[in-house]
């Protein structure tokens, strides 16, 4: 079979092994432009980002198998593929703790205010200090305080056990504007309302878009923290901006935004003292990076079988 990695710079780990006779190529990264070109003669197509729509498989209908190199897969056109008879799987539960100790890290370091110590060095505060310790904004400790965790897979699941061993208390968010609210969940606008932290870990959906917005702010708590670890797209980014420069949120956490890169700017990426953003790294350990890698293969090697996993 031939095998294409349409952006295999997005996956920096060993070397992908199969076992069954096949050809590899393998690109850095791949444009709409080159799509179609690079997907032509092969039966299998792995991608982590490249999006593969209906046009690209009416092009390609020797194409088999698309394995996607993440758990995400809204930029496949999964219905598309299901009717042109081709294949789609993910990779699921490869990086919960990577993921999970990621939100953990910057909860810890905005409920501590970190960045704002950082910046008050950075900028020779403590050195003139009077005494031997620097007040800056009150810190708080993690004990007592409330967690509401809107998805409760594998990683939600993970952050809540961190949460709990730190004397958390946890609560599972209802999706927004669901018409009953499951055993063991807290309603939606409820769950916003006791929180001192909130943590996303949902898909991107049409119904979790802006899931998080002005409103949604306005009924958290005055000095709540907002964690986003799931999706980019999933608050509203200029609300979030304009509640932490209003004071009305305490801190924010982001590892993804709306657009990536956000070479366009985004509001988020202003240097604030109570707001943290990553370039979209939490789910990249090496033992995560690993997880991926081996079960990417499994995925290919099953379907080589006749035994598809991990379908869509």
């Amino acid at each position: 079979m031939n095998i294409v990695f349409l952006d295999r710079d997005t996956l920096p780990a060993r070397p992908l092994v199969f076992n069954f006779p096949h050809t590899l190529r393998e690109y850095p990264a791949t444009t709409p432009e080159e799509l179609n070109q690079r997907l032509a003669g092969a039966q299998i197509a792995i991608t982590n980002k490249v999006s593969i729509r209906a046009e690209h498989l009416a092009a390609n209908p020797q194409l088999k198998l698309i394995a996607v190199a993440a758990t995400g897969f809204d930029h496949i056109d999964v219905a598309a593929a299901k009717a042109a008879g081709v294949t789609v799987c993910n990779v699921r539960n490869y990086s919960s703790e990577s993921v999970a100790q990621h939100a953990f890290m910057m909860l810890l370091a905005l409920i501590r205010h970190l960045p704002a110590c950082m910046r008050d060095i950075a900028a020779g505060a403590w050195q003139q200090s009077p005494q031997f310790v620097h007040f800056n904004t009150p810190m708080h400790d993690l004990g007592g305080k409330t967690l509401a965790i809107f998805g409760r897979g594998n990683i939600g699941r993970t952050l809540a056990g961190y949460a709990q061993a730190f004397g958390m208390h946890i609560l599972w968010g209802e999706h927004k504007n669901a018409a009953a609210v499951r055993e063991g969940y807290t309603p939606f606008q409820t769950a916003l309302q006791q929180a001192d932290v909130v943590s996303l870990h949902c898909p991107m959906t049409p119904d979790t878009r802006h899931m998080i917005g002005e409103a949604e702010l306005r009924l958290m708590k005055p000095g709540a923290i907002l964690l986003n670890t799931g999706r980019g797209g999933l608050a509203d980014e200029q609300a979030v901006f304009q509640a932490l420069q209003q004071g009305r949120l305490g801190g924010a956490g982001f590892d993804v935004l709306s657009q990536e890169p956000p070479r366009q700017g985004n509001p988020l990426l202003a240097p604030l003292p109570n707001l943290i953003v990553t370039p979209h790294i939490a789910w990249t350990s090496q033992e995560a990076l690993l997880n991926m890698t081996e079960i990417l293969e499994a995925n290919i090697n099953a379907f080589a079988a006749g035994q598809p996993q991990n379908a869509l």
